[in-house]
């Protein structure tokens, strides 16, 4: 589905440099179609990303729905508005967040 292809394209974006300027791990507990629990680890060597719970203990953990994640990551919704308007929450380290966007 288009969550699960959208945390391979996250996986292909991966570089080492940006695991080592970024440090760190977000989980999203997604809501709907192709929802449950997806990480992207920006901090474990090499980083990773995909279904489940991070290897490691995440710094930000974002509530939406799957439909809302795919937006963000395909560039039609950027994170903050996700969380202004309310249809998202976010728990944890807001930098983070920004850095993130970086990536996107």
């Amino acid at each position: 589905g288009p969550v699960a292809e959208t945390f391979r394209v996250i996986q292909g974006a991966m570089t080492e440099e940006y695991v080592r300027s970024t440090q760190g791990v977000f989980q999203f507990e997604l809501s709907g179609d192709g929802g449950g629990t997806w990480y992207i680890d920006l901090k474990t060597k090499g980083g990773s990303a995909g279904f489940g719970k991070p290897p490691v203990t995440a710094d930000v953990v974002m509530s939406m729905s799957s439909a809302d994640f795919v937006k963000m990551f395909t560039d039609k919704l950027k994170p903050f508005m996700a969380f202004m308007s309310g249809n998202s929450s976010i728990i944890g380290d807001m930098m983070l967040t920004l850095s993130l966007e970086k990536m996107l």
